[in-house]
């Protein structure tokens, strides 16, 4: 995968289509749900949550990136700003086989390549040359981490290490955590984990992680494409697996998701769709045009956007 590093300048057209009843209505929220004023060149804006699933207005946040090379620029303030509000815990999620693709579009390998590339420009982006060497890449395993030293992250300073190692049982997809304690070290400032997901076991670390070295310091923690959507939604049985299961409740609600996008297929598609500091918004792109749907101040279950929101648009 290419990507320019110049940021594209263009986006597609967003625009709302709203009645005069829906604007009345909006005109005269009296509880200001959210404003937040950037200053230094960061861009100035205030919006409001709003109830009902017609078009409203999208305010002055951040449009739905035309590429790639927006989307990473996007995602970097995003992330910039969260840390400038003392934010510690980081979620970037989007789809890397396209921006209109979903989750399996894309061969597994081949999407967690992609995401290695796309993230590789992000730190290229996000990390200051002189911070490299104290920002520590997590990958989920030791032969991620050669594959990331030959390819996208040849001849760079970031310290590159793994989540989990082989097993004995390795043939049957069983591998061993590594104690986290072990891999940091006292110089490392951020820490970025690349798709934790392929295996279960992936994301437990990073909650060990989480505990054992960023709660009570100055470290930030961020992970890249962690498809956190499937402990959220329920994906993996509590039954069967009741300690990622127990994310939902003691490690999710940590997370600040500054960068998300998230594409619903079919005759009522749309786009979730958030860059912190703005609300969470669910999109519709209609000749050429994305619309926006309905937006609030919280993020919306995948269930509640595809059978009440975007139906109901």
């Amino acid at each position: 995968m290419m990507l320019s590093n110049a940021s594209s300048l263009s986006r597609p057209n967003q625009v709302c289509i709203c009645t005069s009843t829906q604007i009345w209505n909006l005109a005269h929220v009296s509880d200001r749900r959210f404003s937040e004023v950037r200053m230094g060149g960061r861009r100035d804006f205030v919006t409001r949550s709003v109830t009902g699933y017609g078009s409203v207005p999208a305010g002055f946040g951040v449009g739905f990136p035309g590429d790639y090379s927006e989307l990473l620029e996007q995602a970097k303030e995003a992330a910039e700003l969260a840390l400038e509000d003392k934010k510690q815990l980081l979620e970037i999620e989007f789809p890397t086989a396209g921006l209109t693709s979903v989750p399996g579009d894309g061969e597994g390998g081949i999407e967690m390549t992609e995401s290695m590339q796309l993230m590789r420009e992000f730190c290229s982006r996000f990390i200051n040359p002189e911070k490299a060497t104290r920002t520590r890449i997590f990958f989920p395993e030791a032969n991620e981490v050669d594959f990331a030293r030959s390819s996208a992250f040849g001849g760079a300073s970031f310290k590159l290490d793994y989540l989990t190692k082989p097993s004995l049982f390795e043939d049957f997809g069983f591998v061993s955590k590594v104690k986290m304690a072990e891999r940091v070290q006292p110089n490392d400032e951020i820490f970025l984990v690349a798709y934790p997901y392929f295996n279960v076991n992936e994301m437990l670390v990073v909650e060990e992680l989480y505990k054992e070295a960023v709660i009570n310091t100055d470290r930030k923690l961020i992970i890249f494409n962690g498809e956190l959507d499937r402990i959220r939604t329920g994906y993996y049985p509590p039954f069967f697996y009741p300690k990622l299961a127990a994310l939902s409740k003691t490690f999710l609600p940590k997370l600040e998701t500054v960068y998300y996008i998230h594409n619903f297929k079919g005759q009522n598609g749309g786009i979730l769709f958030r860059s912190y500091p703005g609300p969470w918004k669910v999109l519709r792109k209609v000749k050429g045009e994305y619309r926006c749907l309905h937006q609030q101040e919280v993020m919306p279950s995948l269930k509640e956007v595809a059978l009440n929101i975007l139906p109901s648009a």
